[in-house]
């Protein structure tokens, strides 16, 4: 488990002693329960499909590319088998700041699961996690991270994570704006992925995050079926428990779905290089690059983190979500970048 997984880990948890702002522009108090993103499906009749964006340069992009893909005869349609969208997860579709939401799911799970472990009060680092003590967290470094995620992520089956990632989901929420973590989704990207299935394009996540931890919300929250959802796996150990099979989550990492890693599992699993790639980070640099690479029409989009006031401001001297080479790499080859505070009216969905 040595490997850049958990330094990723390790470079968010270390976020949290930093400050990174309020989230000024979180809209109105969390509800009583986790709402039902309010646009996630294909848009009807004549309604604007992307109602969140402003008009302008990224806009004007994307349904231009759209149009050019999809109008029948043209010279760059691509026949809808072809139509492949990829999306990062974390920092693209939802917020990252300031620290993974998974490594919060991780934190809480420790504490969750204390009862049942008493040494824990006195072992580390489940001492210093049920103090608070995230500096104490960190003097561990990777052993102690490695020790966290495998008390919180293995020794169950995958039906039974799914169910404790559902029911943090529903109880959880962020501890700046104070919304459940998929209130923390953007909007204008939900609305996105529905513009972009309404003309017949297949959407996937691919994502550094754990492959079982986005599938128990990726359906709800996006529209995206488990069976579109890629991300890093660990190793899965069949059994057979009183005659039924199951499959036993270990400790142990299977793939990092992260840099280079992205395209390589795109064409393992999909089996198609995309048309279209949407990242935040130089952890999706590779994807984009490789979309940016193909043989007929591409689109490469980039979501900056401009918005200090309703969201977060950080690109290239953020430990989370990092964009340096990313955007040099956008400059150089003409992709769009999409300016949080310009382009998006809204970031997040009306509370229900």
């Amino acid at each position: 488990m040595k490997c850049s997984f958990l330094r990723g880990i390790t470079v968010a948890a270390a976020a949290i002693l930093v400050s990174v702002g309020s989230l000024a522009g979180a809209q109105g108090n969390a509800p009583a329960a986790p709402p039902t993103p309010s646009s996630t499906g294909a848009p009807s009749g004549k309604a604007d499909p992307l109602p969140s964006w402003n008009r302008g340069a990224s806009r004007d992009a994307i349904t231009a590319f759209v149009k050019r893909v999809t109008t029948r005869g043209g010279k760059d349609f691509v026949p809808l088998p072809e139509r492949i969208a990829v999306f990062d997860n974390d920092g693209t579709l939802w917020a990252e700041q300031p620290m993974y939401f998974q490594l919060a799911f991780a934190l809480d799970r420790v504490k969750a699961l204390a009862p049942q472990h008493p040494e824990w009060k006195a072992q580390e680092p489940f001492k210093s996690v049920l103090a608070g003590d995230l500096k104490g967290v960190l003097a561990g470094g990777e052993r102690a991270l490695m020790e966290i995620i495998a008390s919180t992520h293995a020794g169950i089956t995958t039906e039974e994570f799914e169910g404790v990632v559902k029911a943090w989901l529903a109880s959880a929420k962020h501890p700046k704006s104070g919304l459940f973590y998929t209130q923390m989704v953007y909007q204008p990207m939900l609305e996105l992925l529905g513009y972009l299935r309404a003309n017949g394009f297949k959407t996937f996540i691919v994502s550094g995050g754990g492959v079982e931890f986005m599938r128990g919300f990726a359906e709800k929250a996006y529209g995206i079926p488990p069976e579109q959802v890629i991300g890093s796996t660990g190793k899965l150990k069949f059994e057979l428990r009183e005659g039924k099979a199951v499959l036993l989550k270990l400790p142990e990492i299977q793939f990092v779905d992260d840099k280079a890693g992205k395209p390589a599992a795109i064409q393992a699993q999909i089996g198609r290089r995309p048309i279209a790639a949407f990242g935040n980070s130089d952890g999706d640099l590779e994807m984009l690059q490789w979309t940016a690479s193909g043989p007929g029409p591409h689109f490469s989009l980039y979501v900056h983190h401009t918005d200090a006031e309703r969201e977060w401001a950080y690109d290239r001297a953020s430990s989370i979500g990092k964009l340096d080479k990313g955007l040099d790499a956008a400059t150089a080859g003409g992709w769009t970048v999409v300016s949080m505070k310009d382009d998006w009216k809204r970031i997040f969905p009306s509370p229900r």
